[in-house]
C-alpha cells in the first residue's frame, strides 16, 4: 500500500467525498501531465503544511518521475514564494491605494523566472497555491502566465481542483488526528 493509499484509508466517513476526490484529481481524467499533477499536489500540501500528504506525494514523484527532484524543488519554491507574494499582493489589492501599488515590492522572487521544470509548470503550481491563499491579483496574474505559456483553461481548472482537494484532505486529516 502506498503512503497516499494509507492516508486515504485513514480519512473518516465524513470525508468520503474528499477520499474519492483525491483519487480522481490525481489519477482520473485530466489535462495535466503526471509531473504537473504531482508538482501541484506537493506545492499545495506544503502550503497547507500537511506533512503526511506532502511526503506521500514526494514518495510518488520519486517512484514515478524521471526528473522528480526538479519537480519537488519547483513545488517547494512555488509554495515559499507564494507564501510571501500572496500576503504582499493581497495587501496591495485589499488596501486599494495607488501609492502602494506604485512602490516596488523590493522582495526577491527571481526563482519565478528560473524554474527547474518549465515556466508553465511553475506558474501552475504558483496559481494553485495562490488560489488556496485567496490572492485574487496573484491568481489572475498566474492564470495569464499559464495561458501565455501555451496551456489552457482546462489546465488551470485541473490545477485548482487539486489544490482544493488537498485543502479538504488536510482538514479531514486534522479532524481525524483530533478524534478519540
Amino acid at each position: 500500500m502506498s503512503a497516499l493509499e494509507a492516508i486515504r484509508a485513514k480519512l473518516p466517513d465524513a470525508a468520503r467525498d474528499t477520499k474519492l476526490n483525491l483519487q480522481s484529481v490525481l489519477e482520473g481524467d485530466s489535462s495535466l501531465t503526471r509531473a504537473q499533477r504531482l508538482g501541484i499536489a506537493i506545492a499545495a500540501a506544503a502550503n497547507a503544511r500537511c506533512v503526511p500528504l506532502r511526503e506521500a506525494f514526494i514518495e510518488q514523484a520519486r517512484a514515478e518521475l524521471e526528473h522528480a527532484d526538479a519537480v519537488i524543488d519547483d513545488a517547494y519554491a512555488a509554495a515559499t514564494l507564494m507564501a510571501m507574494n500572496n500576503v504582499y499582493y493581497r495587501f496591495r489589492h485589499m488596501i486599494g491605494k495607488e501609492t502602494y501599488s506604485q512602490r516596488s515590492p523590493k522582495l526577491r522572487m527571481n526563482r519565478i523566472g528560473q524554474p527547474k521544470t518549465s515556466k508553465a509548470d511553475f506558474e501552475l503550481m504558483s496559481l494553485a497555491v495562490s488560489a488556496m491563499n485567496g490572492c485574487e491579483a496573484c491568481v489572475k496574474s498566474h492564470e495569464v502566465a499559464v495561458l501565455a505559456g501555451g496551456l489552457g483553461e482546462d489546465h488551470v481548472h485541473d490545477a485548482v481542483r487539486i489544490a482544493a482537494t488537498i485543502q479538504a484532505a488536510t482538514v479531514a486529516l486534522e479532524i481525524t488526528a483530533g478524534a478519540v
